[in-house]
């Protein structure tokens, strides 16, 4: 039995697959606990796994909602730089606090989220394996990729490689607060300094849950790479939902997500870009409109504060959302073709990988209005190819092993490090 950490960003698209990752881990008799502020102990215990909150000396509870408020005035860009004050507090406290949480807890290796990378700087200084799980796109700081956070298409062009690292320049000295608390503490405890946001440090094993048929090309990846696919399983938690107000008709699956949820403009603009066609508009909210504004929108939609998401996009014809990974992905994991209006993170780069694989289209948040969205529902809706492109990733989906496969490959890892280091040792004979 090993004892696995999990540090990631306390965001719920994160925290859910995840968590899915440690239900698997804890099937086959390992110990797994998460490491994060208190806010999201709630999420994390109704999802079947351990909890640990850190930052109890520091953190006021309830950050994390008001920081969500705020991001949903924000897009693009604007809500990308207010979230690097609260990343940092974040990173303070997991440089600060997670060390002593780990031993005191006797965790023996840590799985970290490539977005939290002050879990990678808390791995080396303690001297502990760790794997490396993306949850959003996997980032790779190469010339010839896209940053994840832009929209922009692969191009095998010297100007497209320029413009890469202009990009990736520009996110640098937007993060450098972030940065700063890193490398005070890797200077502590004598490791090199970070230069550069997101160039993971592993060499063990990195798991994306994307797979290879929706990314942009990437080639000569290295070995400990792995395209796993959607970390999904059954969780203990159950959501209601009407399925008795179902009509019939072709269901277009609206979601903002976790944090873009209260938005109610988008909201309204899709709910305006569906009213007269022949669908059933679902659009779960997560808390993100009251009463008076589900009353004013437009047509009939079903409107609920929360679905369960995959088995509505088990029936489902089309999906309108944000460009979320996990929304997205599950979505595709269905054949569903999209229609994407990203508005900040790593949405645009989501929805550059819509485009290149064909399974549906992208509007800029600054373009959207009720009639372009509607075009674009109908184009969508009407070519059988979206539908063919979204079934060929389905199909890689299905066999690209998901979740089981994630833990089978950090099993592998973990044995493989156990040679020689009494710890893991005794830890794998328990």
């Amino acid at each position: 039995m090993v004892h696995f950490g999990i540090i990631c960003p306390p965001y719920p698209g994160h925290l859910n697959p995840q968590t899915a990752l440690g239900r698997e881990l804890q099937s086959r008799g390992h110990r797994v606990t998460v490491l994060q502020i208190s806010d999201v102990e709630p999420l994390v215990r109704s999802e079947g796994v351990g909890f640990h909150a850190i930052g109890q000396s520091t953190y006021q509870p309830g950050s994390l909602a008001q920081t969500f408020v705020q991001l949903a005035r924000l897009s693009e860009i604007e809500a990308l730089q207010y979230s690097v004050k609260f990343c940092r507090e974040v990173t303070e406290i997991i440089c600060r606090d997670a060390p002593a949480a780990i031993a005191q807890l006797g965790i023996d290796a840590l799985l970290v989220d490539q977005l939290e990378p002050a879990g990678e700087t808390v791995a080396e200084g303690l001297g502990l394996p760790f794997i490396c799980v993306s949850c959003g796109q996997a980032i790779h700081r190469r010339a010839d990729i896209p940053p994840f956070f832009m929209p922009w298409n692969y191009e095998d062009q010297w100007w497209a490689r320029l413009r890469n690292q202009v990009a990736y320049t520009i996110l640098d000295r937007n993060c450098r607060p972030i940065l700063q608390v890193i490398n005070e503490y890797r200077d502590r405890w004598n490791l090199p300094p970070y230069r550069q946001m997101y160039r993971s440090n592993t060499r063990l094993l990195h798991m994306s849950q994307q797979v290879a048929a929706f990314d942009l090309p990437n080639p000569n990846l290295p070995d400990y790479f792995h395209y796993v696919g959607p970390l999904r399983n059954r969780s203990p938690r159950s959501v209601s939902f009407p399925s008795d107000r179902l009509t019939g008709q072709p269901l277009i699956y609206a979601s903002l997500g976790s944090v873009q949820n209260r938005k109610y403009e988008i909201f309204h603009q899709i709910a305006t870009a569906c009213e007269g066609l022949d669908v059933q508009l679902v659009m779960p909210h997560g808390g993100g409109m009251d009463a008076a504004q589900i009353a004013s929108l437009p047509g009939n939609p079903l409107v609920v504060e929360y679905a369960p998401q995959r088995e509505v996009l088990s029936r489902a014809s089309l999906t309108i959302t944000h460009g979320g990974m996990n929304t997205v992905l599950d979505s595709l994991s269905y054949g569903v073709p999209l229609v994407a209006i990203p508005i900040t993170f790593e949405q645009p780069g989501t929805g550059a990988r819509i485009r290149w694989t064909g399974v549906g289209e992208v509007i800029p948040l600054t373009k959207l209005t009720p009639p372009r969205l509607r075009e674009a529902i109908q184009q969508v809706s009407d070519s059988p190819t979206y539908a063919a492109n979204a079934a060929r990733v389905q199909q890689a989906i299905q066999q690209a092993g998901g979740v089981q496969r994630a833990a089978d490959l950090i099993e592998q890892v973990v044995q493989r490090e156990s040679t020689g280091k009494s710890s893991f040792a005794s830890s794998l004979r328990q």
